[in-house]
């Protein structure tokens, strides 16, 4: 943990900054200054010095984007705004879990032990579920980090809580991953072919039928 990372989290005690902030991350892609403003209640100048403010503290990024009309009279390009790559933790005192985890993630894939491994996760998401009775498995992967949406029949992931070390080890990681949420579904007296891995850039690898569409 830094002071960074506490000057940057506390912004979001704010809750005009916390509510711009959950807009752009819970857009999935850009976001203009006008969009924000109107979904967090708020006018266009408040929104923007906040939105700049999350900038400046890395928990958002921005960029520009053109202007569908080409040519003369088209306009400026308009400042948009999204979800920062990076990551903020906060623990007193620091911990470093992800080196350790990076080091067993080399110890399994140095001793060929990756099936090992999604039978470890897949116990460890039934005894996630043993905490969650009777929930729905979305708001269990809420409260993990995995911000899900319904998008087409599908229950995606937004957010991988395990991106760091899914950059280092892929395949392993999303098999795990995989392995981990089939048994949160299958503790939750759920089917766990729902989970599949459907990778699409800047969100999780797994993604979810919908109890819906599994039943047909």
């Amino acid at each position: 943990m830094s002071s960074d990372d506490l000057d940057a989290l506390a912004l979001l005690h704010d809750p005009v900054r916390r509510s711009l902030y959950d807009v752009v991350a819970g857009s999935g892609g850009d976001v203009g200054r006008g969009e924000a403003a109107e979904a967090a209640g708020v006018s266009r100048t408040l929104a923007g010095h906040h939105l700049d403010r999350l900038v400046e503290a890395g928990l958002l990024e921005s960029g520009l984007r053109r202007p569908e009309k080409k040519g003369p009279g088209s306009g400026r390009p308009a400042k948009v705004y999204r979800r920062a790559g990076g990551e903020r933790s906060v623990s007193l005192p620091p911990r470093d879990y992800t080196t350790l985890a990076s080091v067993l993630a080399g110890v399994v894939d140095l001793l060929g032990a990756e099936e090992q491994a999604e039978l470890a996760a897949r116990e460890a998401g039934a005894r996630m579920a043993g905490r969650h009775r009777g929930e729905p498995v979305e708001r269990v992967l809420s409260e993990r980090g995995y911000e899900p949406y319904e998008e087409d029949g599908l229950l995606r992931l937004r957010n991988c809580p395990f991106h760091v070390l899914a950059k280092e080890q892929p395949l392993l990681v999303c098999s795990v991953n995989l392995a981990l949420c089939q048994g949160l579904l299958e503790g939750l007296g759920d089917d766990p072919g729902r989970a599949r891995l459907d990778p699409r850039p800047g969100e999780c690898c797994v993604a979810f039928a919908t109890s819906k569409t599994n039943e047909d």
